[in-house]
């Protein structure tokens, strides 16, 4: 048996739509995923900011977390992807990459704010953009824009008569699919995160505080679950961050290369 329900904000997609509570109609609108997106911001400048002024020769623990962090985009992505000279030439932007995009997935887990700023198109498309003119514009300072595009169109060692069905493919998956799939990969990973969260600790609410009997007991599952899920959404946030800062670097090596 279920008790009489009082209305409960249900989760669905107008959590990606919140009203305007400033400035509405204006390019400074500002709804509540716009604040979590800059909290987020503030939150990694902040961090960072700190963390540089209090460095030490001998780091405390949360020093070397933050040098971690940064020690790992350089060696683990830059380096190994692009090599010793051309990975440190690109450390720094493949690090804004991830920590940036790191820190709009993990709002999703935080009190209080409980939505992932990238869940919604703007954000991963913000990031997507970054990556695709750090592709071009390494291509083009390495090699001069003449030989990049043509590197890129005309594929070396091909016969030219493959260039008419090529040439297109190229333009298609290069230069307008990927900028596309990277945006549509995070958005959707952190929109359905933000959906399964949402209604597992609904789901909870619901039967521990509205179900009646033995139905309450089921609400200790569904907390099991959304704690687990919270876990997953976590180690998703670190997922989706190095695979968005790995094909970057991945991108600016194919860019960056001769053939």
């Amino acid at each position: 048996m279920i008790s009489q329900v009082p209305a409960l904000e249900q989760p669905g997609l107008g959590d990606f739509f919140p009203p305007a509570f400033a400035f509405e109609g204006t390019i400074f609108e500002m709804n509540r995923l716009v604040l979590v997106r800059l909290i987020a911001t503030a939150a990694l400048v902040i961090i960072y900011a700190v963390g540089a002024s209090r460095a030490r020769l001998v780091p405390s623990k949360g020093q070397s977390i933050l040098e971690g962090a940064i020690v790992f985009i350089r060696d683990k992505v830059a380096i190994e992807t692009l090599g010793e000279k051309n990975g440190r030439r690109y450390a720094p932007i493949l690090t804004v990459i991830f920590l940036g995009v790191f820190f709009m997935n993990i709002t999703g887990v935080i009190p209080g704010l409980n939505i992932a700023a990238s869940s919604v198109v703007a954000v991963p498309l913000v990031f997507a953009v970054l990556s695709y003119i750090v592709f071009i514009a390494a291509g083009i300072k390495q090699l001069g824009a003449g030989t990049f595009f043509k590197n890129q169109l005309f594929p070396p060692g091909v016969p030219w008569p493959l260039y008419v069905l090529l040439t297109p493919i190229e333009l298609l998956s290069t230069f307008i699919i990927r900028p596309a799939t990277l945006t549509i990969r995070l958005l959707a990973n952190m929109l359905a995160g933000h959906l399964m969260l949402a209604l597992t600790f609904f789901g909870t609410h619901f039967l521990f505080f509205h179900a009646a009997g033995a139905l309450k007991g089921v609400g200790v599952l569904t907390f099991a679950g959304s704690l687990a899920i919270t876990a997953f959404e976590i180690f998703v946030s670190g997922l989706q961050a190095f695979i968005f800062a790995i094909l970057t670097a991945v991108y600016i090596k194919t860019s960056i290369e001769t053939h």
